[in-house]
């Protein structure tokens, strides 16, 4: 296709898509509402959410302004939507589950739109003896298939994957020594 075809194909497809939402009746504020709580709903109902999450799920659903706040406004007052309660949870299960640090899982709820406060609230669950400890029993689940490895590419395949999960070097260090010492 020409570039002079392209443009004009793009031209005639915004005017006809401008035409038909000429056509379409004025939505009311009580039937943006009414959408607006339903896009809310089916998304809680899914999977919690964050308030901004969900504020981006509005915009998308074509929500204006002044309705997606006085619903989320209200969602939050009735407690369907709980920032806190959900970085709380994210925090113990991500944690649990995978063995993510806490500068990982800051960076994680940052992206959900958790507030900073709500965030250094649960990332507060976590210690530094947790990660330590979680650290441990990832080294302890990997280092059987370590073995037949030479003790240098051992040690940095052990370091890489607690690195890669967000642990810090020295930590790293600290408890693959630890595992390859009580393995010899």
């Amino acid at each position: 296709m020409t570039r002079r075809a392209k443009t004009s194909a793009s031209r005639s497809r915004a005017a006809s898509e401008s035409y038909f939402d000429s056509l379409a009746p004025e939505r009311s504020p009580q039937d943006l509402e009414q959408d607006a709580r339903n896009i809310v709903l089916r998304k809680l109902n899914y999977a919690p959410r964050t308030r901004s999450e969900l504020a981006t799920d509005l915009v998308a659903g074509g929500i204006p302004e002044s309705i997606r706040e006085q619903v989320l406004d209200r969602y939050v007052e009735v407690g369907l939507i709980d920032d806190a309660a959900l970085a709380e949870l994210w925090v113990t299960s991500r944690q649990r589950t995978k063995g993510t640090t806490r500068s990982v899982l800051k960076h994680e709820l940052r992206q959900k739109g958790v507030g900073d406060e709500d965030a250094e609230a649960a990332l507060a669950l976590i210690t530094e003896a947790d990660e330590y400890e979680r650290a441990r029993s990832l080294i302890a689940t990997k280092i059987r298939a370590t073995e037949r490895l030479a003790p240098k590419a051992r040690t940095r395949r052990l370091m890489g994957l607690l690195m890669r999960r967000g642990y810090s070097a020295n930590l790293a260090q600290v408890v693959v020594q630890e595992a390859i010492g009580a393995c010899e």
